[in-house]
């Protein structure tokens, strides 16, 4: 059969099956547009996994379920590998892959043929691939290049309803990846007909300030695509908890899709509106697969301020899936590295604690109660719990760091803290909650960053985390020229949870640089923080000084 066999693939099958056609697509006056995020089990790497993804990606954009979609996000590295790299035309070019010439052979034969599915499917569509660039195309980046004059990224693509590539961006942040990074990080958005703004960003990324946070706090971003191959961690890092927690922080819309073999860690894909929580969210715990989830996103309106935003309508929200095993192979967080104490829950039908734990100088307050569900039957497992306090950089090796200032609730299998962050095994023995949490709440004052993100972090036993009617949160500064915030994290009044995995705040302060109190004098007073009894600040591009440096000033004229 010829090469170029993918490319008559939507002139003969893909017309026949145009659900999507017939979908009147969102306009820019509507309260809302439609998106679906894609969970793909990845083809095992062999010379044909590629075409065999194809297929699968094809497939589901012209399914019935995708028919009503305005945009389609895919996951992360489910596509192509290192071993069927392609080039990929630069946006500023608006070049169409599908209506290239045949002859012309620069693009892979699976780009082009996404190309046109997007086309003859009438949908913007966001897929995740290897992509090769010449070292010669960029010689601003005078960095030593591999031996056959090629860059390799983990880049996104983004097509929009005529198969144009209109939007671009390669990862920031590598999580063991052999592939390069571009010389200066990209900041990566692109428009739709449909009256939305998007960002994009890549698995890894949503730890770190660029590109994924500093396009809402620089630009105002409101909507986000997000493809992802998360390996999950326990306790505070699995993926639909990060990117839920992620997306309420932030107070945005994020269409996040994810690589789908839970026996390898990787699942998790969602779509959340922001601060009204969850539209649609899977954590698969079999043997993964391919589907999209689906729903309607209502739009972001802005005032003046970036950060005042009103909901054009009130979302309808979904049911989520939830784990029904425990095969989900999951890491585990270094928490022997964290202050903690274990919660003495003893015989009593019910018991409180309230205390404060400090590592350092950060402190977190816990105010716990709980009622007994009953004595442990011997053939049962059951979890113990811990509070823990955390400061200090993330311990993972060979990756960059992000800086956390994390106060939590965490669930054990054992009284030990090395049994912490780990699931009770559920087939062949009967897990039972011990007790059910009547009354959590979480408060403590943390110091200003010009970088950081404060995020209600919390898990259930089905993978999926407390939804924001199940929790309150509040977070404030004292005054208005203060330099901390006080934050505090609680189960909502007269609701009680009894299959609780974690319950937290999770401060990244990404570098830990120009916090307040963090640093020399010097240091301090650089990033505009009070020091001793002088100030010095800057906001807005004004400045003021000490007193004592203005009267200098003022005697030498």
């Amino acid at each position: 059969m010829a090469k170029n066999w993918w490319r008559l693939l939507p002139a003969f099958l893909i017309l026949g099956l145009m659900p999507g056609m017939s979908h009147q697509a969102a306009l820019a006056d509507s309260d809302y547009y439609t998106a679906g995020v894609v969970e793909f089990r990845q083809s095992i790497l062999s010379l044909s996994a590629w075409s065999d993804a194809l297929e699968g990606y094809v497939e589901i954009i012209n399914s019935e379920n995708a028919s009503a979609t305005d945009i389609i996000v895919f996951p992360e590295s489910t596509l192509n590998s290192a071993g069927s790299t392609t080039f990929v035309p630069n946006p500023e070019d608006q070049i169409n892959p599908c209506l290239s010439d045949p002859s012309f052979t620069v693009y892979e034969e699976f780009l082009v043929t996404l190309s046109c599915a997007a086309r003859n499917a009438s949908k913007y569509v966001v897929i995740n691939l290897t992509e090769k660039q010449k070292c010669e195309d960029v010689p601003e980046d005078t960095r030593p290049c591999a031996s056959n004059g090629l860059n390799v990224y983990n880049s996104n693509v983004v097509f929009d309803r005529r198969g144009v590539v209109v939007s671009r961006y390669r990862k920031v942040h590598l999580y063991g990846e052999a592939k390069n990074n571009t010389l200066l990080p990209e900041l990566s958005t692109f428009e739709t007909d449909f009256g939305v703004t998007f960002g994009h960003f890549i698995c890894f990324d949503i730890l770190f300030y660029t590109p994924a946070h500093q396009l809402v706090v620089e630009q105002g971003i409101t909507d986000f695509v997000y493809p992802a191959m998360w390996f999950s961690q326990l306790p505070f890092l699995t993926a639909v908890q990060t990117q839920q927690g992620w997306a309420y922080a932030n107070d945005v819309n994020l269409l996040a899709a994810g690589a789908s073999r839970p026996s390898i860690g990787n699942s998790g894909s969602g779509i959340y509106h922001g601060r009204s929580g969850t539209l649609t969210s899977v954590m698969r715990q079999d043997s993964g697969e391919r589907a999209i989830y689906v729903a309607q996103v209502p739009k972001y309106s802005r005032g003046r301020s970036l950060q005042k935003r009103v909901r054009r309508s009130m979302p309808k929200i979904s049911s989520r899936q939830a784990a029904s095993t425990t095969s989900f192979y999951m890491k585990r967080d270094y928490l022997e590295n964290y202050e903690s104490e274990l919660i003495p829950f003893g015989v009593e039908t019910s018991g409180a604690v309230n205390r404060t734990i400090c590592q350092g100088s950060f402190c977190c307050n816990f105010d716990i109660a709980w009622r007994s569900l009953g004595t442990a039957a011997e053939s049962g497992s059951y979890y113990s719990y811990r509070l823990g306090t955390y400061d200090g950089w993330r311990n993972e090796q060979r990756v960059d760091a992000n800086y956390i200032r994390n106060c939590a609730l965490f669930a054990c299998s054992g009284d030990s803290i090395e049994d912490c962050g780990k699931l009770l095994p559920t087939e062949g023995e009967l897990q039972q909650s011990r007790v059910t949490f009547t009354r959590l709440e979480i408060g403590v004052t943390y110091p200003e960053s010009r970088e950081f993100l404060l995020i209600p972090n919390s898990l259930l036993d089905s993978l999926l985390p407390l939804e924001p009617n199940q929790f309150e949160w509040s977070q404030h500064k004292p005054t208005e020229d203060s330099y901390v915030h006080e934050v505090r994290f609680a189960l909502k009044a007269s609701l009680e949870v009894s299959n609780l995995l974690t319950f937290a705040i999770y401060g990244n302060y990404y570098d830990n640089e120009c916090t307040f109190g963090v640093g020399s004098e010097e240091e301090q007073l650089a990033c505009g923080y009070k020091s001793g009894s002088t100030r010095l600040r800057i906001l807005g591009g004004w400045l003021t000084m000490p007193l004592v440096i203005l009267v200098a000033a003022w005697t030498r004229t």
